[in-house]
């Protein structure tokens, strides 16, 4: 008798989950209340790389003439049609995974599902009435929403969260973006690209203030985005907020979580006029309704699902992603990799997930990815660790692209040469990261990425030349005491 498998949510866990699950012979009900593909296809990843490429194809209309090209008439963007050709990438993505589902002969319900206990789910469905649905084993991967700010409560018109940045009629005039994190970040570029005046306002002391992110790209992304005309207040707070005819007028005072901010408690407030506000804080779960009290599942200290180190909440019960809160990486790609671990432990394989390498990225301008641990966190495990670091500017391929702010940054252990994590900020880093994740998850060293020939001239190179430098084998860089 097949096994039958409930899964509550249709993002990359979800959905990854469902599939994986029917693949391995289940009967599989998956339950979804949106679009197929959740917050990353809907309203996060993919619209968001779609607004960026856009951005980034009109910034390189207007730097043509530094590649010998001129350009009649006058460039400007048609915000509509950018967003009418995201719709499309959209529409696309969703279909092809609903071709999948049906594929797998997943049997896909829209609605909202609320456990009556761990082997029963009713089911809200969107087109009216209900459903109720009976499982051997349950998968959880409700995922999460733009959280909000004390102060700053969404409106939808002046106060916007990032739901609402993916979907503007008009380019604001001026843009204040609370909220210095990879969401932030990716959305100032775009919309400063687009025309908007772009100001960051940053509890913390830095962009991107990950732990797992070297601080130096941190750096050099502000640079950029100065360079950018991106205006960005670090260590500050939104205090107070004021709306009048011409807009909102914010007042941001010094941030409680930076030991003395900008001058400390004493220090004068500012005050910003902008058009409209862009709440980016992070995200709250969604949790709420579900019915865990009724299915015995238990919440963290942190107000996720808990789960062991098999993803199980409960006998028969499994839960992915965004919904298990902080101290997880809150990523699509991790979504997914749990909803296909849980899937298969659910199933009687041996599903595993290993959270020591995960790459990350932010698709800003330039781009910066990471993975592993910084030079910081291996020094305070314990770890004889060393960094080095290649600019990216010495690469025949960045000059020949006109794109030459960046650097790779490789930590090592002293001795054995063992990649423990890597730092890049530069054009394409999204996609080089996933050398330095392979290297780290297989223990290669230095050694072994620098004497692995790499094609010329190619981005990739800037990884071979760090790896180089760290053994002080590097031909392009200066030799210290020569």
């Amino acid at each position: 008798m097949q096994t039958r498998l409930l899964v509550i949510g249709g993002g990359p866990g979800g959905y990854q989950a469902a599939i994986r699950a029917a693949h391995m012979g289940a009967q599989v009900t998956l339950v979804e209340s949106a679009g197929i593909g959740g917050t990353c296809l809907h309203r996060g990843c993919i619209p968001t790389k779609a607004l960026l490429a856009s951005a980034s194809a009109l910034i390189g209309a207007r730097r043509a003439g530094e590649f010998g090209l001129r350009l009649e008439g006058r460039i400007v963007p048609d915000l509509p049609a950018i967003m009418a050709r995201k719709e499309r990438i959209v529409e696309v993505q969703a279909q092809g995974i609903e071709k999948l589902l049906k594929a797998s002969h997943v049997t896909l319900l829209r609605g909202r599902a609320r456990l009556l206990g761990p082997s029963l789910a009713e089911v809200a469905l969107n087109g009216g009435g209900s459903a109720r649905v009976e499982c051997d084993r349950l998968i959880l991967a409700t995922g999460s929403r733009p959280a909000g700010l004390p102060g700053l409560a969404r409106d939808g018109r002046c106060i916007l969260n990032s739901d609402d940045a993916l979907a503007l009629g008009e380019i604001p005039q001026s843009l204040a973006i609370v909220g210095g994190g990879v969401v932030g970040c990716e959305l100032a570029c775009v919309y400063a690209a687009l025309g908007s005046q772009v100001t960051i306002v940053e509890a913390l002391d830095r962009l991107l203030p990950l732990p797992s992110l070297d601080a130096e790209c941190s750096k050099l992304l502000l640079r950029e985005m100065k360079k950018a005309k991106i205006a960005t207040h670090t260590a500050r707070v939104v205090g107070e907020v004021a709306e009048d005819d011409d807009g909102l007028a914010l007042t941001l005072t010094p941030s409680p979580l930076v030991k003395g901010a900008e001058g400390g408690s004493q220090a004068a407030p500012l005050t910003l006029k902008v058009e409209k506000v862009m709440v980016a804080v992070g995200r709250a779960l969604n949790v709420d309704g579900l019915g865990l009290t009724e299915a015995g599942i238990a919440l963290n200290r942190r107000g996720g699902v808990k789960v062991d180190a098999g993803l199980a909440a409960a006998p028969g019960v499994w839960a992915v992603g965004d919904m298990l809160g902080g101290g997880r990486p809150m990523l699509a790609h991790m979504a997914g990799t749990e909803g296909i671990a849980a899937a298969e432990t659910a199933l009687g394989a041996d599903g595993e997930v290993d959270y020591t390498v995960v790459p990350a990225a932010a698709f800003t301008f330039p781009e910066v990815a990471w993975v592993g641990l910084t030079l910081e966190q291996a020094l305070e495990r314990g770890a004889d660790a060393q960094a080095e670091v290649f600019p990216v500017r010495l690469l025949g391929k960045s000059q020949a692209i006109g794109e030459i702010a960046g650097q790779c940054k490789l930590v090592s252990e002293k001795g054995t040469g063992r990649l423990l994590g890597a730092h890049l900020i530069g054009p394409h880093a999204a996609d080089l990261v996933h050398e330095c994740a392979l290297a780290i998850k297989l223990g290669a060293t230095l050694t072994d990425i620098a004497r692995t020939i790499h094609a010329h001239p190619t981005l990739s190179e800037g990884v071979k030349e760090a790896a180089e430098a760290a053994l002080g084998l590097s031909v392009h860089l200066p030799q210290a005491g020569r």
